[in-house]
């Protein structure tokens, strides 16, 4: 429910974060002027490349794409995607160009898109981009140095808290010139930050200097990208256009890319009311994201007949961390035993073969599905970066890293509950008989006349010295989640646990999350192929209280804190492997949270109007990036309708 947009999911939804740091002179030495950038150095695509592999140079352009976009968003009323307030539309950034963009078929290289060129400092501790003169708003008016060194300065001081959380360590911004910005940056975790100040989103200064850009609003802003924002109904849908005068519609970055004319994101109350309107015919495009409805849901004539196609994109990314987030700013959940308790109490295998349909796989790491998933016993390399920690750190984080029990999915899960109410019993929770008046609801009239409509029963309650009862509440904003959480609450009960679902409208629910007003909350992040400077998001102290971040479970552990930067200062692909690794020890030996599942693909239903290149991007869906409208299919597929 996070804005994607601000918080880094940047172009096609993934994160992309930015600490940035100008300084003046004296110059430092200048290693050579480059195509693009990359966190260690190496570079696919050779200077002069004429487009990326995986697009269709010579795609036509025209037609129409409507979806339905990041799944749980079910309304907008800002036009804004930079500030924490209101609920921004999807899509906004097909507005704003960037220095450079991602290649999604490289783990972590950007080219060049504004800015034709980079230098990069010997010391890594400055970068200048030399922007094309050609850079143009869609007003016409120049893309210049001092938008670039705007952007910076207004987004964090103004922006979301993220920026401002991102960069924190900046010390001031530089124009050289109306085609030359320079960034310098201070301390050691320098790898990635040219990188990452090269994909901030470039704002127009003059448009800013006359629109407040503290206010939501929904006028529609001036940006240099490939779209602009068309017709909109807040809250139902909002269509962007193509702009034929898009100054940068033919660099070799964007070849291929950006084919369709009107791009439309729909919204609905709910994945009910998505899934209903998509089979009806009311848009194209649409994400599947509950097991069940992808398994049954679309046993339909239009999917037998091939009108509506079903497909699964592989994605070789890390597929995620999604779980349930216990929120240890509730003392409750203070305990890592009482977190552990309530991990033993869930039960995937039988979740997985009666609501999943067997489709997915348990989530163990925060960094699933890939080689930063930590393995077996720490190597050498991992505990030159623990050992240091020792008395500071569990006993588990030196052995086999924690692996949620894996139960035969019958639902009998006696023996995980008994040792999770036994780690209750040992955090100073004692089980407790209690009888409980209910409603009888097999009671009438004249039952209840002569005092029949109670039922006293004995249930088993969790209470502490204080006399205070362990209470659960699961915060959700979509009804399609009551399905895996009430056979969960069904366990917690069994060992005295009172847990409780709070239904609230999606409005709430981010303003809930984002202040961390919770005890339970579900979340999915996808981590970075090289990941970075955002880590301090998710895990770091400094996060732990900054509303907006994405330190869910309030984890404040300078051990976590210290291996972060070295993620940050690895100075090899290896390196930042072993650093992650440990990373991952930590975090799992610390219970922070209830994981859940993860495939390594992306489940899409669309109506057969589109084609796409033979070649999927690794890291990306690619579907707004390469796909195209396909008039002869589309044709075709009317007359079937």
């Amino acid at each position: 429910m996070m804005k994607s947009f601000v918080v880094g999911c940047w172009r096609l939804g993934l994160p992309l974060f930015a600490v940035i740091i100008l300084a003046a002179l004296p110059d430092p030495a200048f290693a050579a002027r480059q195509h693009g950038l990359s966190a260690f150095g190496d570079l696919k695509y050779p200077a002069g490349f004429t487009h990326f592999d995986y697009v269709n140079p010579d795609a036509p352009k025209g037609g129409r794409l409507s979806q339905i976009g990041t799944a749980g968003r079910t309304t907008f009323d800002s036009f804004n995607a930079f500030l924490l307030k209101g609920d921004a539309a999807q899509g906004l950034e097909l507005l704003f160009d960037s220095l450079m963009v991602r290649a999604y078929d490289e783990p972590d290289a950007v080219y060049g898109l504004i800015a034709k060129e980079a230098e990069v400092s010997d010391d890594k501790l400055s970068v200048t981009f030399y922007l094309r003169p050609e850079a143009k708003f869609s007003d016409g008016t120049s893309v210049t140095a001092q938008d670039v060194v705007f952007s910076f300065e207004t987004l964090k001081e103004k922006g979301h808290p993220q920026f401002g959380f991102a960069l924190k360590d900046v010390v001031n911004a530089e124009a050289v010139n109306a085609t030359t910005v320079r960034y310098t940056f201070k301390g050691d975790l320098t790898r990635d930050l040219a990188m990452e100040v090269a994909v901030l989103p470039v704002l127009s200064k003059a448009y800013y200097d006359k629109v407040d850009f503290t206010k939501t609003t929904l006028e529609a802003p001036l940006g240099s990208g490939p779209y602009e924002i068309d017709k909109y109904k807040a809250g139902t849908h909002v269509t962007y256009k193509r702009r034929p005068d898009y100054w940068a519609r033919d660099l070799a970055v964007n070849r291929g890319r950006y084919n369709f004319d009107t791009i439309r994101y729909e919204y609905f109350r709910d994945r009910t009311s998505e899934l209903e309107n998509l089979k009806s015919g009311n848009y194209d495009l649409r994400e599947e994201f509950t097991s069940k409805d992808w398994a049954t849901a679309y046993d339909i004539p239009a999917v037998k007949e091939g009108r509506l196609k079903k497909r699964i994109l592989k994605d070789a990314s890390p597929s995620g961390a999604q779980g349930f987030f216990l929120n240890m700013r509730r003392e409750k959940f203070k305990d890592a035993r009482v977190r552990k308790a309530l991990d033993l109490a869930f039960d995937f295998e039988w979740s997985n073969k009666n609501l999943f349909y067997g489709l997915y796989t348990r989530t163990a790491s925060f960094f699933e599905n890939s080689d930063m998933k930590a393995r077996g016993l720490p190597t050498e390399a991992e505990l030159a970066l623990l050992e240091p920690f020792r008395d500071k750190l569990p006993k588990a984080v030196f052995e086999a890293p924690y692996v949620p029990p894996a139960n035969d999915g019958s639902g009998r899960v006696r023996k995980n509950l008994q040792q999770a109410l036994n780690l209750f019993q040992q955090a100073g929770w004692s089980l407790v008989q209690e009888k409980k008046k209910v409603a009888n609801d097999s009671c009438g009239f004249f039952c209840r006349l002569f005092g029949g409509g109670e039922t006293q029963v004995t249930t088993k309650t969790l209470r502490n010295s204080k006399d205070e009862t362990f209470d659960v509440e699961f915060l959700i904003y979509d009804s399609s989640f009551e399905r895996v959480i009430a056979p969960y609450i069904k366990n917690l009960e069994a060992i005295g646990v009172q847990a409780t679902i709070r239904r609230v409208d999606p409005a709430q629910y981010e303003r809930r999350v984002k202040s961390f007003d919770f005890d339970v909350v579900t979340q999915r992040y996808v981590m970075r192929l090289t990941p970075g400077v955002e880590l301090k998001n998710y895990w770091s102290s400094s996060a732990a209280n900054a509303d907006g971040s994405f330190n869910l479970a309030g984890i404040s552990d300078p051990v976590i804190d210290a291996l972060i930067s070295k993620v940050m200062a690895a100075k090899s692909r290896g390196e930042l492997v072993t650093a992650a690794r440990a990373i991952d020890r930590v975090l799992r030996a610390g219970h922070y949270w209830v994981p859940h599942w993860y495939k390594a693909s992306h489940n899409v239903a669309h109506w057969d109007r589109f084609s796409w290149p033979p070649q999927k991007p690794d890291y990306a869906r690619g579907i707004i990036d390469t796909w195209w409208f396909d008039s002869a299919k589309a044709q075709a597929l009317d007359k079937k309708n």
